[in-house]
């Protein structure tokens, strides 16, 4: 990375402002060009700083985040980073998600503290990801999406997997928003997902997505039994395995260990207990994402026999998880985002 990405910090606590500068000074390749106390003064900031990045706060006076956001879009559209904490704007994250912004950071605590310095490392990271998105990536809105009324599928012979698992990262509520609602509600798998998600964002988001679908869209709960038509969303802080009871009954089980994994959830972990519970019998998607989790989940899920699509290039948010894979030989097919339900229903 040679070019110097310049940032425009956007919150209402002035400590935040210079706790969060600091920390992206430690980066030689940011440049901190302006500081707005609102949403109000960030309009006019951007206008006149053209700023790569905004990071940005969802709970201000005067202006808020979600306000800024959807009139800066209207505007032009800019790269966001939501900089925010969970218990207060959780619901106007998810807005901000669906109205443009990319991908978003979990202040550790609203309070003047040391404590925030913890997300200094993953602020840096997201900067930069954030950063290398294409302006025409940007959504200028929430997705509209086209509900499918019913299986369309081979008029006979039997379905290729019984069950597909995704595995998503930075763009992946924006992008589940356009797969999920394009599947019916007799779709006749079911399909567990990890999207990377600080914890208090998962089921709220899972519940929203329900919404607009027509499948059944659910935060996986402990013990849970998979059935065909219904989409399990790891909860943010567990890993979720998939175990076999006996013949006909697989359910979900959520567990903190491993440890040392860089997620948790991990597509890795869940790409693997699906391997040894179907076997061939599995299709994996890896999609838009920082970082190389289902890298060696892929390997598992092709070395049972099983099948890997992973997001084309041109319309990933950010092209690391299934670039890692591709770049592995583990990928069967490269498949572009508009077209990725349609070819998971090719498959079932």
């Amino acid at each position: 990375m040679d070019k110097i990405i310049r940032v425009l910090i956007v919150d209402d606590s002035a400590y935040i402002r210079k706790v969060v500068k600091k920390m992206l000074s430690r980066s030689p390749f940011i440049d901190v060009v302006g500081t707005a106390y609102d949403g109000e003064e960030a309009l006019t900031m951007v206008e006149q700083l053209n700023p790569d990045v905004v990071t940005l706060d969802m709970v201000m006076p005067q202006m808020d985040g979600l306000t800024f956001l959807k009139k800066q879009m209207r505007r032009k559209p800019v790269r966001v980073l939501i900089v925010s904490i969970t218990s207060e704007s959780s619901e106007r994250v998810l807005e901000s998600l669906e109205c443009g912004a990319i991908d978003f950071v979990q202040k550790p605590t609203a309070l003047a503290t040391d404590k925030i310095f913890e997300i200094s490392d993953e602020l840096i990271a997201k900067v930069k990801a954030v950063a290398q998105v294409p302006t025409t990536a940007l959504w200028s809105g929430p997705t509209i999406p086209n509900l499918v009324p019913s299986f369309i599928g081979k008029p006979a012979g039997r379905k290729t997997v019984d069950i597909v698992v995704i595995g998503i990262s930075t763009g992946g509520p924006q992008a589940l928003r356009t797969i999920i609602p394009q599947l019916p509600a007799d779709f006749p798998v079911p399909i567990a997902i990890v999207l990377h998600m600080p914890i208090g964002y998962t089921k709220m988001y899972a519940e929203k997505l329900n919404e607009i679908s027509a499948i059944e869209v659910v935060e996986a709960r402990e013990g849970e039994q998979l059935r065909p038509g219904l989409v399990m969303l790891a909860p943010a802080g567990k890993h979720l395995k998939l175990v076999r009871l006996d013949k006909k009954t697989v359910v979900a089980y959520l567990d903190m260990k491993p440890y040392t994994t860089l997620h948790r959830p991990s597509v890795d972990i869940l790409f693997q207990s699906t391997a040894e519970v179907f076997q061939r019998r599995v299709l994996g998607i890896v999609m838009t994402g920082m970082g190389s989790d289902g890298k060696q989940g892929a390997a598992w899920i092709k070395s049972q026999g099983g099948f890997i699509f992973t997001e084309a290039e041109e319309s990933c948010v950010v092209y690391g998880m299934p670039h890692v894979v591709d770049e592995a030989g583990l990928s069967d097919k490269s498949v572009p985002l508009d077209l990725m339900s349609q070819r998971i229903l090719e498959m079932v």
